[in-house]
């Protein structure tokens, strides 16, 4: 092949060659084989190449032409750290045209750049319209780990043109791996777009990273994903968040699940949430789950919540004495659900939110907790750690055993079971709920990336880790914590869809609910956040710095991305219609949503959460904060670690995101009162300039990690 340019990156040899009907680029450590990235497929059309003048930032910029049109390559490589090397393909079509096969684009190579001699495995690669990543060792020859990022959001355009999805596209068969584009043929798409002439457009925008040892265990393998996921964040251009009045969502919130007659049942005399508007029946999950989301707004707004008080009423209701546990649903739920059916992770959510409560002082939770949790112990230790989909709450016969794959059964189940011990323990001090929860974290070594079943379990999964790594002074836990948290990044959208009615909202770090589910969901969303604002408070200065990066980048766009899931601020007619799963929709109520989807189908397919309305009220007390004596509440999309009163009118904020990131900070004026002359200034006292000032509030870019200074007058 022709070489057409050469440049380093790190200690790795990069060439671009043009060969037969394609240009590559080969990356090779000396000795111990590399990689080849197909950058331009021609098929079999003549072309030439020339190195064009690179613009800034560029290590290469190589120009092809053909009869097919005009090909840019254009090559950035990273500084220091991991070595990193994105290549972006841009193609401008000579004639309007439909966009032929090509093929995939990634080869791992011996130190002959022979691809079939070479041994190595794939540890995971893109779930449906997830992150288009595949992430692959290779152990002969030692090259070492690899991850491979497709910035899918460059490619929207490439997407409408064609009526395409980027749906299961990054991954591969050894030794062919990388993006497969997907082509109005290969999808079987109706009315298929063309590529207009003239008009430049992505074709690829790949991000490499490299690592120079293969990781030997889970535990390593985990956080080197993580470690390398985050230097491919870093690489490309991030969508803009917005301020969102977390408060008055909240307030609408409680004022419908109050006054709508679709929120509340009456079943003996108490009051009880309705799962979906029009929808279901209540069960204990939902019930729970409410009452924890009003109990931390009624402590944040230091004002008691009458409905709280009135829903745990009912709670003892769901308690069966015979098994000595709680069961889902009422004793009055008649022939239409199975009473004695337990949804393996239905068992210890609701114990979860009892816990919390009993924790911050509530006796009858504490009562309710205790005398249900041996039930719990026995199904762990007859499922020995590895709990079915479904079993009877009699004589724990399996109803369901596995999941649609047809070879695991709810896989995070340990976790959130484990972090339940370490509530009892914390609440007893009884070192029975340590050696429960080892065994049931210990049971879920090895299943890597397959670890997943929900993406809420999964995060408290890895809080449960964490807490227990601090109990028992054990780093393998803090190491074990990454592989649940590997498992919920390699189930997230990282990247903003355009496609369909995606461009209506957005999708960008949001996490599908399911292993295997096609759409994101409020409920999975505000818990992942309410455990990830628990994890990085007991992480401490030992957390990977990569993963304090993304879990609070996830917090930062899961606050702006879950204002969408609430019908009013949705186009009626992109709206889901006709049948639904669960219920009706009503867009008057201010309850979300179930589902949004990357794809862009229709919204509202499975229904409208009535038990996600706990979203409103979790993000508002973890956004919105309050200053004392001031007319302005302090709203922040990081998690404050602290904040000192340092003067009369001055307040020093810590946080506690990822280092070159940067948080949204908002003065927000409250009713009544008028915004004064404020500042914000660094630690070092260098001011920040707002980039928006109105009647009603200031917004500042601030540094995600690091200390500010707010005075006012």
């Amino acid at each position: 092949m022709k070489r057409l340019g050469r440049f380093e990156l790190g200690d790795l040899d990069v060439e671009v060659r043009a060969g037969r009907d394609s240009v590559w680029c080969l990356i090779r450590r000396d000795g111990k084989g590399g990689l080849a990235l197909r950058t331009a497929y021609l098929g079999g059309a003549a072309f030439t190449c020339t190195e064009a003048t690179a613009e800034p930032g560029l290590a290469l910029q190589i120009e092809v032409k053909s009869a097919l049109g005009r090909h840019r390559l254009c090559f950035t490589t990273s500084g220091a750290d991991l070595h990193r090397l994105r290549a972006q393909v841009l193609f401008t079509p000579a004639e309007t045209m439909r966009i032929p096969h090509i093929p995939r684009d990634l080869y791992p190579l011996d130190e002959k750049d022979d691809p079939s001699r070479v041994q190595g495995n794939v540890e995971a690669a893109q779930r449906g319209v997830n992150a288009g990543l595949v992430y692959f060792r290779m152990d002969e020859p030692e090259f070492g780990s690899v991850l491979y990022f497709q910035n899918l959001t460059s490619l929207n355009p490439y997407f409408e043109a064609t009526g395409t999805k980027p749906d299961g596209v990054v991954g591969g068969a050894w030794p062919e791996l990388g993006y497969l584009p997907p082509t109005p043929e290969s999808q079987q798409v109706d009315n298929p777009g063309l590529l207009a002439k003239g008009e430049e457009i992505a074709l690829s925008d790949a991000i490499i990273v490299v690592r120079d040892w293969a990781a030997n265990n889970e535990r390593e393998m985990a956080r080197q994903f993580l470690q390398m996921l985050g230097v491919a964040y870093q690489s490309f251009e991030l969508p803009r968040v917005d301020y969102r009045d977390w408060v008055g969502r909240a307030d609408r919130t409680l004022r419908d699940l109050q006054t709508a007659p679709v929120a509340l049942e009456k079943h003996f005399g108490d009051l009880y949430v309705m799962p979906y508007v029009e929808g279901e029946v209540p069960d204990v999950m939902v019930q729970l789950s409410v009452i924890q989301a009003l109990h931390e707004y009624a402590k944040w707004g230091r004002e008691p919540i009458p409905l709280k008080d009135e829903l745990k009423k009912g709670l003892e209701k769901f308690y069966d004495p015979k098994v000595k546990t709680l069961r889902r649903f009422l004793p009055d739920v008649g022939d239409e659900k199975d009473n004695n059916a337990v949804d393996s992770w239905y068992l210890y959510h609701p114990m979860l939110n009892l816990g919390r409560l009993a924790l911050d002082g509530d006796e009858q939770a504490r009562e309710l907790l205790l005398k249900s949790i041996d039930y719990g112990i026995d199904a762990a230790r007859h499922f020995k750690y590895a709990w079915p989909i479904m079993y009877d709450i009699r004589d724990f016969s399996i109803m369901q055993k596995a999941r649609g794959d047809e070879r695991f059964g709810q896989t995070d189940v340990g976790g959130i079971y484990a972090y339940v011990m370490l509530q009892c323990f914390e609440l007893t001090g009884e070192d029975r709920f340590i050696k429960e929860a080892r065994a049931a974290l210990d049971a879920a070594k090895d299943l890597r990336f397959d670890l997943l079943y929900q993406a809420n379990l999964t995060v408290w999964g890895a809080v449960a880790c964490l807490r227990l790594w601090r109990i028992t002074d054990d780093p393998e836990y803090l190491a074990q914590s990454y592989v649940y948290l590997a498992g919920l990044f390699h189930n997230c959208e990282i990247w903003e869809s355009e496609i369909g009615h995606a461009k209506h909202y957005r999708n960008f770090m949001g996490v599908t609910c399911l292993h295997d589910a096609p759409y994101m969901a409020m409920y999975e969303c505000f818990e992942t956040f309410a455990g990830f604002d628990e994890y990085l408070s007991q992480a401490g200065p030992d957390l990977e710095t990569a993963v304090r990066m993304l879990v609070s980048e996830y917090c930062k766009y899961a606050l702006d991305r879950a204002w969408f899931y609430y019908p009013d601020v949705l186009p009626r007619e992109i709206i889901h219609t006709g049948e639904h799963q669960s219920g009706t929709i009503d867009p008057t109520l201010s309850f979300p949503l179930e589902d949004l989807y990357g794809d862009g189908q229709s919204p509202g397919q499975i229904g409208q959460e009535i038990y996600g309305c706990g979203g409103a009220f979790v993000f508002a007390t973890r956004s919105h904060h309050h200053v004392e004596g001031a007319p302005f509440r302090l709203y922040c999309d990081h998690f404050v670690r602290t904040q000192e009163r340092t003067g009369e009118r001055a307040l020093s904020v810590r946080l506690d995101g990822g280092e070159n990131c940067t948080a949204n900070v908002s003065l927000v004026r409250l009713k009544r009162k008028k915004l004064p002359k404020i500042r914000v200034a660094t630690a070092g006292g260098d001011a920040i300039r707002p980039r928006l000032t109105t009647d009603d509030r200031i917004d500042f870019h601030v540094p995600a990690h690091g200390r500010f200074v707010l005075t006012w007058e």
